[in-house]
């Protein structure tokens, strides 16, 4: 079925949800470029001015997953696959340290990471101070590096979620960043797209985060556990109080230097630090049939 991109918009404009099928529409356009910038800009002001009930969450956030590919981890490994995703504050140094210990715990884990959004820093860009190292590998590449070692941490290829790169580029343009059904579906397109078997949410809060108060908070951990399970991805959340540094660096260079320290001599590490990232991790492998208690004997 064929639509006209205003009278979606305006649709949605007037405050009427959009359905699976109007949505799916949008996508497309989006990303065959069928919609052009100023629709783009157009719709997703007016999501930022009217809001994603849970159903039009939902399924925005599958229509972008399936903008692209979707990874099949099936002959790659048997175990499950398992990320998580952290909405960002500054020092917050856990991805490298979390996606090693849950390697070592018997999970699978194709980490897909961002850059730094406002004044947080990105896991990109900290892993990117590291002489060589590959953000973008093809997936094939991709697909035996799990398999081998258990964990890789990369960016957004451009094989996934094709949709939510440029509706993301044209949001930061505009001004409609701060968007809480945006946000979800830019998240979980993403992951959805990783085939994961579960996630957990580190959603974080206080001054150094990227949504500062513990309510909005509150409200995207929520959105994000609602709008992941109803796409077929168990998912939970935990809160992180970012009014401190996480641990005792913040920079991209000096964080990585953090972060293997731990790994090497945990008893070291800031305690803080330490007792988020098993935190996350435990909640993680618990439901897969991996005993929480690993975690914690592994670091």
């Amino acid at each position: 079925m064929s639509y006209f991109a205003q009278e979606l918009i305006r649709a949605k404009r007037d405050g009427r949800s959009l359905d699976v099928d109007e949505l799916r529409w949008l996508v497309d356009g989006i990303t065959d470029g069928g919609l052009s910038d100023a629709q783009v800009a157009a719709f997703a002001m007016t999501v930022f001015f009217s809001g994603l009930d849970d159903g039009e969450r939902a399924a925005l956030t599958g229509a972008m997953r399936d903008s692209g590919e979707v990874l099949d981890w099936r002959g790659v490994t048997d175990r499950p696959v398992l990320d998580k995703h952290s909405t960002g504050g500054v020092g917050d140094k856990v991805s490298l340290p979390l996606a090693a210990i849950l390697a070592a715990s018997g999970a699978a884990v194709p980490m897909i990471s961002g850059r730094g959004l406002g004044h947080t820093g990105g896991t990109l860009d900290k892993l990117e101070s590291i002489p060589g190292y590959t953000t973008t590998p093809d997936p094939g590449r991709l697909r035996r590096v799990v398999g081998e070692i258990g964990c890789a941490i990369i960016g957004q290829t451009d094989a996934l979620a094709p949709a939510d790169r440029r509706l993301y580029a044209i949001r930061d343009a505009t001004g409609s960043v701060e968007s809480v059904g945006l946000i979800v579906a830019s998240i979980l397109a993403k992951k959805l797209a990783a085939g994961l078997d579960g996630l957990v949410m580190d959603v974080k809060h206080g001054g150094g985060a990227f949504m500062a108060g513990l309510e909005d908070a509150r409200e995207l951990a929520r959105a994000l556990v609602q709008v992941a399970g109803a796409n077929g991805l168990p998912t939970v959340a935990v809160l992180t109080d970012m009014d401190c540094v996480l641990g005792t660096t913040a920079g991209n260079a000096v964080e990585v230097v953090e972060s293997i320290a731990m790994l090497t001599d945990p008893a070291a590490a800031d305690a803080r630090l330490v007792a988020v990232t098993l935190e996350l991790a435990e909640r993680l492998l618990e439901p897969y049939g991996l005993a929480p208690a690993r975690a914690r004997s592994v670091l």
